[in-house]
């Protein structure tokens, strides 16, 4: 995996964040603020022991975009392109939206234990997603493992229990990542991107059939029975 984002505000302003297979820690454990260690605000479904790892993963993963626009306006708009091994994509969006894309890549990739789940998802990354189309995306690559789960003989789960617990665990990382960086942004950028992906999250637990409904009668062209 190799994609690169790259910012340009309205005022000239750049920014360029690379995503790759292994992420590039270029500071020091010493270095990090308060808000990325394991034990503030550490995630009530953690995996992980602060005997073992002094730092979360996903925060420290997440440092360089809060650091770059924590006061910044989430409304503002921005240009930004989006680069990786196949195509690249471009538009001009709130910064908002830009952030959502980004931080749900670097969360996904970020070494999380939980996160981790999301990282198939994240190898055939989708810039700017809908919310149809994550959904769309999320039960398609479920049913996708559902179907590899059946030629390997393993019992499938048809009936996505199993996407909707693994997005109820992953409610809780996003709750308490929002806890964790609430403090440290002035402006609303980060906290509406962050909000705007977990909500996405939410739908597909607490409305998963609602939200198939509306996908089969665009699908098929009539609801669900």
């Amino acid at each position: 995996m190799n994609v690169s984002y790259n910012f340009k505000l309205q005022d000239g302003r750049t920014s360029e964040f690379r995503i790759t297979d292994q992420p590039v820690r270029v500071v020091a454990s010493e270095q990090l603020p308060k808000w990325t260690r394991l034990d503030h605000c550490q995630c009530s479904n953690c995996p992980l022991s602060t005997s073992s790892h002094t730092h979360c993963p996903a925060a420290v993963e997440m440092l360089p975009v809060v650091e770059a626009f924590k006061d910044e306006d989430a409304y503002q708009k921005v240009d930004v392109k989006v680069v990786d091994d196949r195509r690249s994509y471009q538009k001009e969006t709130s910064l908002e939206e830009a952030l959502r894309s980004l931080l749900g890549l670097k969360m996904a990739t970020s070494g999380c234990p939980v996160l981790a789940e999301l990282k198939p998802m994240a190898v055939h990354h989708l810039p700017f997603a809908s919310s149809d189309e994550f959904i769309m995306r999320s039960v398609s690559h479920y049913l996708l493992q559902q179907y590899f789960e059946k030629r390997s003989h393993r019992e499938p789960d048809w009936e996505l229990k199993g996407l909707v617990e693994r997005n109820q665990r992953l409610q809780l990382v996003n709750q308490a990542l929002w806890q964790r960086i609430h403090s440290v942004c002035q402006g609303d950028s980060n906290l509406k991107a962050l909000l705007n992906f977990f909500s996405m999250a939410s739908s597909v637990s607490f409305s998963l059939e609602s939200q198939l409904r509306k996908l089969s009668t665009k699908i098929q062209g009539e609801p669900m029975p």
